[in-house]
């Protein structure tokens, strides 16, 4: 057996156990140890056991995570989405564009849409969003005559989008594993991030025109309030965490502040914000802290375990053999982008955003140079891609976030039914930004002249 053969030998061993339910960032490091150990075997090993230099590696890779200075952004973010989460804020948000949309086909729909986008905007953590809105803003769908399929649809779609949106944290992980600026890739993220959230407004609107029982319009009794209370119920809900989140992309786009520094302020913010809605105690904080310690710890071994696999399948000669098979296709950029989107698209049903980021994706990235593609553009174009992921089937995290919250009446296939629109629709935005990458590249250019 060929080295090559054993690397992908490694490869299919990895995602058959993965399926089985082991560990994913312990897996890596097993199978990146065990077969590491093959590829640095020597003969003078025999007598010294302990002397492989796969012991060598796991140690740099593990220093390497430890001294990135891109991944400390990645806790204190979560610590900001987590505090906002449990401060209650959402609901008075939630609220508020409720009124405020009333006069919207769709109104409590689209509010549901764009108070996803905000929230998203500011945690980046799907599970916190869909269950939150599922928790708060489905009932009310529901009790208020919505179409179940279509509401489903709304709060797993909306709830997704903080994976795109900045600040990302998927973003910033893909910026790690691709050796591309952070700053970059939020400004190339935003305008298809409001892009994406855009065209489900505009469908979840178009289908309330086309039939109107999908979305009844409220009693008037409940849409009739006086437009100074909806500015005051705006300014004391939607302006705070909105300036908080301006404050924070502000200072990163345009050169303020690093990602890190800029994470610190916005987790100063949400303490601060959460103090002020009098929602700031000690038992949230401390669930904030150990919700943002378990998740970081994930990401971090992800990585350790992702580049320990991948300097051993590199090294046995695996990424050289996919390189020159695809390669030897002959493709064109379009057709090679297409290529990839369709293998991420599927890894995207049996895997998380995560595992596919950190261990599938680099595969691609020695590629792209051939290929003429900006690593920046490809990673928006995966940001967008993975959306799908959480919708569609047999993994579909947000499906199944919102089932676990939901009615006992909604079945798991109403929601499968309802997400399917929103995919068709996250392709379509995927078209666009093909045909015109103006739309990703567009405000990095703007911003920073020089990617």
């Amino acid at each position: 057996m060929t080295d090559p053969q054993v690397a992908l030998l490694m490869l299919g061993l990895f995602i058959v156990v993965i399926f089985l339910g082991f560990p994913i960032a312990f897996t890596l490091m097993a199978m990146g140890v065990m077969f590491g150990y093959y590829a640095y075997a020597s003969p003078t090993q025999l007598d010294h056991l302990l002397t492989n230099q796969v012991f060598d590696l796991l140690v740099n890779r593990t220093y390497s995570v430890m001294t990135n200075d891109v991944l400390v952004a990645v806790p204190l973010f979560l610590f900001m989405g987590y505090v906002v989460e449990r401060a209650n804020i959402v609901d008075r948000l939630f609220y508020s564009m409720n009124i405020a949309t009333r006069h919207v086909p769709a109104s409590m729909a689209v509010a549901a849409l764009a108070t996803c986008a905000i929230f998203a905007t500011a945690t980046g953590i799907v599970g916190a969003v869909v269950t939150l809105m599922g928790l708060l803003a489905f009932p009310a769908l529901l009790k208020a005559g919505y179409d179940t399929r279509m509401s489903a649809g709304v709060i797993c779609a909306g709830g997704c989008l903080g994976i795109l949106i900045p600040p990302s944290i998927m973003l910033i992980v893909y910026g790690a594993a691709a050796g591309v600026s952070v700053v970059k890739l939020y400004a190339g993220a935003m305008l298809p991030g409001f892009l994406l959230a855009g065209l489900y407004i505009l469908y979840v609107v178009g289908r309330a025109l086309t039939n109107p029982r999908l979305a009844p319009k409220p009693p008037k009794e409940e849409s009739d309030m006086p437009l100074a209370d909806v500015l005051l119920m705006l300014l004391t809900s939607f302006f705070p965490l909105a300036i908080l989140i301006l404050a924070v992309l502000g200072a990163i786009l345009f050169g303020l502040a690093t990602p890190t520094e800029a994470a610190a302020v916005g987790a100063f913010g949400s303490l601060a914000l959460a103090a002020g809605y009098r929602s700031l105690d000690w038992p949230r904080l401390k669930e904030s802290v150990y919700l943002t310690m378990r998740t970081s710890a994930m990401v971090c071994w992800l990585f350790v375990g992702s580049w320990t696999f991948s300097s051993v399948f590199s090294y046995l000669g695996g990424q050289a053999m996919i390189e020159r098979f695809v390669l030897g296709l002959d493709l064109s950029p379009v057709m090679f982008l297409i290529l990839a989107q369709a293998i991420i698209f599927l890894l995207g049903w049996p895997l998380e955003w995560s595992e596919i980021i950190i261990i599938f994706v680099p595969i691609f990235l020695p590629m792209l140079k051939h290929f003429g593609i900006d690593p920046l553009f490809f990673g928006i174009l995966v940001a967008l891609n993975l959306q799908t992921s959480f919708m569609t089937p047999p993994m579909a995290m947000a499906a199944y976030y919102l089932k676990g919250i939901a009615p006992p009446h909604v079945q798991l296939v109403d929601i499968f039914h309802g997400c399917m629109p929103f995919v068709l629709i996250v392709f379509l935005s995927m078209v666009i930004l093909y045909v015109f990458p103006e739309v990703a590249l567009w405000l990095p250019d703007y911003i920073y002249s020089i990617r």
